[in-house]
């Protein structure tokens, strides 16, 4: 039953991507990051849905009378650069098979990203993505909260299986990138019951998290929170309520999650943390013997583990993004990875600079700190994380570049002085600034 339901819900939607393609990327985000095919029985797990999307969204945009314009920022130059990098590692990689698997989804990935900074052009198609991507990825908050409810915190959380999700720790930095954007809902929407269904969907979601068991996870809830906290205006008020529900939430949880997030301290006696570490140095080891072009794509193997690894037979994944992308690309991987991510940051530092003032932009000033928040927790759980190439965070980025290239349209296009003060009084009084301000 489900498996046809899920055929009949893609098939159903793909008609309306010839009509409006960006309808497109709604529905790929919707199969990126929800997997419902993944939550099926049958026929319909295996079924290639995102890539029949993505061959009807090229479809219609080649058929579309639409001009489509990227937005001019120097941050998608470091971008290009990047993805070009990765593409010059890959044929001298050290497991060519595995390089070119993983060179195909990451491009994939990255040709999304692409066609979503095309195709999501004003605030009301990116609103779109974000409800798809709170929905999509809140889904399994909330489940995984009231899961742990349920059992008192005695088990882990998991994600679907065979996605990049599947992992508790993978699905716990995913909440951690996404929670943010259910503020930017609820801060935006006027529905009471709306506005109640974030703030819970939020709470489960952190149970979620907690329930992850991820030490790395933890510390990345703990940096976005602050970030979270930082850009508040109401900071005494935020700073109470985020401090008595993580005592809360800290005090449900059982006496084993306790004594899991002590040993964060205690890693030279932690079999994990020791085999992270094993990883690190497999990474730091290839980059150092190949430190332009690493090891390519799909580097962290047990064959090369026996060459580079201090200890051969502790084979283990990245668990780190940064020695993620370290080992599979070298330093100058490294280098424009870090730098990157870093500059689209401070853009986003831009949008919030020239929207402070703006009451009709402070739903731009609210989405991009948000954004701001979700990538600082990527920065910090990713070091303990191998998600260098997953979705979101590149999803993320493409939002702030679209809504600093809406808000840049919008000060062009800004009323004059003695307009402005008429303007803003007949925007008050027609109700469009009840949002609250959250900067």
């Amino acid at each position: 039953m489900r498996d046809i339901l899920v055929t009949l819900m893609v098939v159903g939607a793909l008609p309306f991507v010839f009509i409006r393609p960006y309808l497109g990327v709604i529905l790929w985000s919707w199969l990126a990051y929800m997997n419902p095919h993944r939550l099926t029985y049958g026929f319909a797990y295996t079924m290639p849905f995102a890539a029949i999307t993505a061959g009807v969204v090229f479809l219609a945009m080649l058929l579309s009378k639409d001009k489509l314009r990227i937005p001019k920022n120097p941050v998608l130059l470091l971008w290009a650069a990047l993805i070009l990098w990765m593409c010059i590692t890959t044929p001298f990689a050290l497991m060519p098979d595995a390089a070119g698997f993983e060179w195909k989804r990451a491009m994939k990935i990255q040709l999304m990203t692409l066609i979503t900074l095309l195709l999501i052009t004003d605030r009301e198609k990116l609103n779109h993505l974000v409800w798809i991507i709170v929905f999509s990825l809140g889904f399994f908050g909330f489940k995984g909260g009231v899961f742990t409810i349920a059992t008192g915190g005695s088990f882990r959380v998991w994600g679907p299986p065979d996605t990049f999700v599947e992992g508790n720790n993978e699905l716990a930095l995913a909440l951690i990138m996404v929670l943010p954007l259910m503020r930017y809902i609820q801060l935006e929407v006027q529905n009471i019951w709306i506005k109640r269904l974030m703030m819970l969907t939020m709470v489960l979601s952190t149970l979620s998290i907690l329930a992850s068991y991820s030490r790395g996870a933890f510390l990345a809830a703990a940096a976005m929170f602050l970030v979270f906290w930082l850009k508040s205006n109401r900071k005494i008020i935020l700073g109470l309520v985020l401090t008595l529900a993580a005592v809360v939430a800290v005090t449900f949880m059982p006496e084993k999650w306790g004594e899991r997030m002590e040993t964060i301290s205690e890693y030279k006696e932690d079999k994990s943390a020791l085999g992270r570490i094993n990883a690190w140095m497999f990474a730091f080891n290839v980059a150092k013997d190949r430190p332009l072009v690493g090891g390519g794509f799909g580097a962290f193997n047990k064959k090369t583990f026996l060459k580079y690894a201090p200890e051969p037979e502790d084979f283990h994944d990245a668990h780190s993004i940064y020695f993620e992308v370290l080992g599979e690309h070298g330093f100058v991987g490294l280098i424009l990875f870090i730098i990157f991510w870093a500059m689209v940051l401070k853009t986003g530092n831009w949008t919030i600079r020239h929207t402070r003032d703006r009451p009709d932009l402070n739903w731009a000033n609210n989405l991009t700190a948000m954004c701001q928040a979700g990538l600082i927790g990527y920065a910090v759980g990713g070091a303990f994380l191998g998600l260098a190439y997953y979705d979101l965070p590149y999803h993320l980025m493409a939002i702030i570049i679209i809504t600093r290239s809406i808000v840049e349209k919008e000060l062009d296009t800004k009323p004059d002085k003695n307009e402005e003060p008429i303007r803003r009084k007949n925007l008050f009084q027609a109700g469009r600034f009840d949002t609250p301000k959250f900067r």
